[in-house]
């Protein structure tokens, strides 16, 4: 006869820990990124004037995000394609995070940019064409204020683990990876979602990981179904493109969420989050007002 033995937990044996045991929370602005909640930047790819910036950062406050994103310098294929409003832009964005209060996740694409972004944004974010870009990523670890790296094009996951190093190295262990699609032979999409990595890089890191279902795809229809895709596999959170006009944005709109399309991807978000035991993550109030 066969005898089933109960034994009581060995006292000595090490705990087993999970993967969000063992995650970095990062501090971005009035917010946190960690695998504890879901976290939702969100605006649109290029600042184009104060009326759009306001709008789409009012609209998406208001559906859930707690992070604004824009571009203030755009690295584009094309050297005639809109490179975003640089330095003029400074005039009305911090009017703008003082009425939301929400945080700004802009890219920087030259060491140069940090003395006039350090005062004002809430996290730096390094483009997939500058995960290469070592002498940048040695900067930004001079720094304290957190980092969104996004995956290069064409990175293998180790390499994208090891450009963390060189921020890590410099003293700022605040990171947060980026999944954005990689390129690969199919060209029906704009870019290769792979998700794969983010669990990879979930179990090999301690950082969260968040993914960008807008340039992964690259059309409209389909973002929401990569998002939702990827809140249900764990990841901790997504960047995704807003627009109040994407027909006439410049840059980026055929991947743009119109304010209404976000609104019923936060909707359907919770019930992933919902479903898997997690919630969106919030901003702590402000004293900021209209």
């Amino acid at each position: 006869m066969n005898m089933v033995v109960n034994r009581e937990p060995d006292a000595s044996a090490p705990a087993r820990s999970s993967v969000s045991d063992n995650m970095k929370t990062v501090r971005v602005g009035n917010t946190t990124i960690s695998s504890k909640n879901f976290s939702v930047i969100a605006g649109p790819c290029s600042i184009e004037s104060e009326a759009q910036f306001l709008k789409t950062a009012l609209a998406v406050k208001a559906a859930g995000a707690s992070l604004l994103r824009g571009g203030i310098w755009k690295m584009r294929t094309s050297s005639k394609s809109f490179q975003g409003l640089g330095s003029e832009a400074f005039n009305f964005i911090p009017e703008v995070i003082r009425k939301t209060g929400l945080g700004l996740v802009t890219e920087v694409t030259d060491p140069r940019q940090i003395e006039f972004l350090d005062g004002f944004i809430s996290m730096y974010q390094v483009g997939a064409r500058n995960m290469y870009n070592y002498a940048l990523l040695k900067e930004l670890g001079k720094t304290q204020k957190p980092v969104l790296l996004k995956r290069g094009l064409s990175a293998l996951v180790d390499e994208w683990i090891k450009a963390t190093e060189y921020i890590s190295s410099g003293g700022n262990d605040n990171i947060v990876l980026c999944e954005r699609g990689i390129r690969t032979f199919e060209t029906s999409t704009r870019f290769t979602f792979d998700l794969n990595a983010v669990l990879v890089a979930k179990t090999r890191t301690p950082y969260p990981v968040i993914v960008d279902p807008s340039h992964a795809i690259g059309i409209r229809e389909h973002v929401p179904k990569l998002a939702l895709a990827a809140a249900a596999a764990g990841a901790d959170g997504m960047i995704v493109e807003v627009h109040p006009d994407p027909q006439n944005a410049l840059s980026d709109g055929m991947q743009a969420l119109t304010i209404e399309d976000f609104a019923n991807l936060m909707i359907r978000i919770r019930k992933i989050l919902e479903a898997t035991d997690r919630s969106l993550s919030v901003t702590e109030p402000t004293l900021s007002i209209l």
